[in-house]
């Protein structure tokens, strides 16, 4: 979080604000935004060293996509892209055992009499492998070999994709169909205590329960996609790992090591593709594709209905504001209880250690620990892409890395270092670092040391700089790292055995820069003053007089033509005032404010109307300045937040504004008089603004144009001629109206005998 605090600095202000800002690291969330090396987190926001996490097996494979343990304890090891199945035995050494045909082994287990079968895709298959010699064992006819589960009568489970087929076989090419699930992948399988078959699906996320051979019972409808592991507890309980996207990641690894023979795929873009058959008319509504946010279709006791859809999953649920994985648990009685959501982790695994439900996300590989009372703890982190597979093997835990195709055994010791690096923070602007302090405990000879780096790219690069000398008093140090923008900090813990240093908070103050106001808009209008309607009724002249003009901090005023920007005329009359409104912001929240200038367009000085103005708007007498035109100055200031050399201020000019409240001196003149023929010559001068319009009427009839003398009326002073033909006898009136660019108007009246 960031928390302003008011301080002044004494020495060396420069151009940077007043008030110093502090970056505070203090809680769960805010930690689980870092890196972790050697170290974890606890659900209160302490950071410890975390238990030992060391390399146990490298596989040279892109992905480990599968793990299973036989009875003495040796592990089998499925990869991709070139399908191969690898043998650890207790000391960490490995073997080869055997290459598949196809580019894929998803799925392993071990038979109680030490036979180890591998599902592979795609053309799916199950392989028998005794020893070093493999047997092709079972040949479904299916795409992809999901999942393999081996019951307490020695039959196997094999869980297929694209028609969502659970097999049981048991014996060499003597498989059935044990369930048909209408979904399109069958993803997990397990078994519970009382021997019975669960089935988690894709792409409704249905958990099923098998009591035999098509009955089914479907114990829970997810939110999600796809049910990714179950595991069945001895006191009944069910835990379930659900998420979306997992499906099609496979699939595409699948699809592109076909093609290329070894490189896993490139990132593409989320598609689901849809093929019907005639039966799919009749397909239940759980077939259909569904988004944690769609309206949960309803599930029925029983088997579902077979379906012919072929559906692709979306690759990532990454709506905002919505979960992309849980863990559920389902209780004996089939109630069922959300234990951990996240909306920006993907859970992939989970494991059962006693009391305690150890998981895996995609997360930079994390591994969590829940405890009883479902307290979470982030207890490793691999730094790799994900952790795909979690093992408890004797008396540690085993993880299996996605993306590097690597094991990792966690045990119960904690490593004597460690290193937890936070996230980038982000200061806003270039600033000036402060002191870096922080809570915790050292612990025996434990020790905790604090180093920074900073720079001006949002990721650190190698344009950032080194990481500073490291910090030891928890009290605070100046930071050395050089002023910027961006700046991250990183803690190096080490203990003794079973004794671990702590950090509980970080803080770091920083002065940012101060920038400059923003000057947006400067308006200047004109209104008819309040004074004049008191005890009047608003009429609709009342409004019409009413002219503006508005300038923006890009120079735009009003629309312009191919000949620049015009002036703007305000009519001004002596019960109007003149209202000028700005809008101006400052980047820091500083308070502002505002001088107000003007000056004549033949001057060149600023005459100050009004300073240390706190409003957005000045309103002036309508007679306070003389005909003519002006130019206007908003001068935006933040001197009340920063004091001295350190206040930044900003300001914005108007277009030139043209005031003219007289109307233009019109004189008309009998030139010529005659039985047929009579011209009046007339003249209008105006002395503030160009003449507009000119027009005449006879005898109050309607009103008719004149030209000028020039051909175009555009200039301060006109000429024009009235021409009168036949007129009737008997005295009659000429009246002449001219214009000017603010619509005050001259008359003159001539009367003809």
């Amino acid at each position: 979080m960031i928390r302003y605090i008011a301080a002044v600095l004494l020495a060396g202000a420069g151009l940077f604000a007043s008030s110093t800002a502090s970056w505070e690291m203090n809680t769960y969330a805010d930690f689980m935004r870092g890196r972790f090396s050697g170290v974890s987190l606890t659900r209160d926001g302490r950071v410890v060293l975390a238990p030992r996490l060391t390399p146990l097996f490298s596989s040279d494979e892109p992905s480990i996509w599968t793990v299973a343990e036989g009875a003495d304890g040796t592990l089998y090891v499925g990869t991709g892209h070139r399908g191969r199945l690898y043998r650890i035995d207790r000391t960490g050494a490995s073997t080869l055992v055997w290459t598949a045909p196809e580019p894929e082994i998803f799925a392993v287990a071990v038979a109680p009499d030490g036979s180890v079968f591998a599902g592979t895709s795609p053309s799916g298959k199950v392989y028998r492998i005794r020893g070093s010699v493999a047997e092709e064992y079972f040949a479904p006819n299916s795409r992809y070999i999901w999942s393999l589960a081996v019951g307490p009568d020695g039959a196997l489970y094999v869980g297929s994709g694209d028609e969502g087929k659970i097999f049981r076989v048991t014996a060499k090419g003597s498989g059935e169909v044990w369930f048909e699930t209408g979904q399109s992948h069958v993803t997990a399988l397990a078994l519970d205590r009382n021997g019975r078959v669960l089935a988690g699906t894709d792409p409704n996320g249905l958990l099923y329960r098998l009591d035999g051979k098509d009955k089914a019972f479907v114990l829970y409808d997810a939110d999600f996609p796809e049910i990714r592991t179950l595991i069945a507890a001895p006191d009944g309980s069910i835990y379930a790992a659900a998420l979306g996207g997992s499906v099609q990641q496979r699939t595409n690894a699948a699809g592109a090591a076909t093609q290329s023979g070894t490189q896993p795929p490139a990132a593409n873009t989320p598609t689901i593709s849809i093929t019907v058959t005639d039966e799919a008319a009749q397909a239940p509504a759980e077939l259909k594709p569904k988004s944690p946010e769609s309206t949960k279709p309803a599930t029925t006791q029983g088997a579902a209905t077979p379906g012919q859809t072929v559906y692709t999953a979306p690759s990532a649920l990454e709506s905002a504001g919505i979960d992309k994985s849980a863990l559920y648990r389902i209780q004996p009685d089939n109630t069922v209880e959300t234990l951990w959501s996240s909306k920006e982790e993907n859970i992939y695994d989970v494991l059962l250690a006693g009391p305690q439900v150890l998981f895996s996300t995609d997360s930079n590989g994390r591994i969590y620990r829940m405890s009883a009372d479902r307290r979470v703890t982030l207890i490793a982190q691999t730094n790799e892409g994900e952790t795909t597979r979690l093992l408890l093997s004797g008396d540690s835990i085993v993880a299996a890395t996605g993306t590097m195709g690597k094991l990792y055994r966690l045990s119960e010791s904690t490593t004597a270092d460690g290193s937890y690096e936070s996230p980038v923070h982000d200061a806003g602007t270039v600033a000036r670092w402060g002191q870096l302090t922080w809570r915790g405990e050292r612990k025996g000879s434990g020790k905790l040391a604090f180093r920074t780096r900073s720079g001006n790219s949002a990721r650190p690069d190698r344009t950032w700089s080194d990481w500073s000398a490291p910090q030891t008093d928890p009290r605070g140090s100046k930071i050395s790292s050089p002023n910027a923008r961006f700046i991250q900090w990183k803690a190096d813990l080490a203990g003794e055995t079973a004794v671990s240093p702590m950090i509980n908070g970080v803080t770091l103050a920083y002065l940012p820069q101060n920038n400059p106001p923003i000057v947006r808009s400067l308006n200047v209008m004109t209104q008819v003053s309040p004074a004049t309607t008191v005890g009047k009724a608003a009429t609709p002249q009342a409004s019409a007089g009413t002219y503006s003009i508005t300038v923006t901090d890009t120079g735009e005023a009003g629309a312009s033509t191919l000949s620049g920007t015009p002036s703007q005329t305000l009519n001004r009359g002596l019960t109007q005032q003149i209202q000028i409104v700005w809008q101006a912001e400052d980047p820091d929240d500083d308070k502002l404010v505002y001088a107000v200038y003007f000056r004549g367009d033949d001057e060149l000085q600023w005459k100050r109307l009004r300073e240390n103005v706190t409003e957005t708007m000045l309103t002036l007498e309508g007679d306070v300045l003389a005909d003519g035109r002006y130019l206007f100055r908003i001068v935006a200031s933040d001197k009340t937040s920063n004091p001295g050399d350190t206040a930044r201020q900003a300001e914005l000019v108007s277009t030139p504004v043209l005031f003219d409240g007289t109307p233009p001196a019109v004189t008309a003149t009998v030139t010529q008089r005659s039985p047929t023929t009579t011209t009046i010559a007339v003249r209008a001068i105006d002395a503030a603004s160009s003449l507009r319009r000119a027009e005449y009427s006879l005898d109050a009839a309607h009103w008719m144009p004149l030209d000028a003398s020039d051909g175009v009326i555009d200039g301060k002073e006109e000429t024009f001629q009235v021409r009168l033909d036949a007129l009737s006898a008997g005295e009659h009136i000429v009246v002449v109206r001219v214009y000017d660019s603010s619509s005050n108007v001259g008359l003159a009246k001539v009367v003809l005998p």
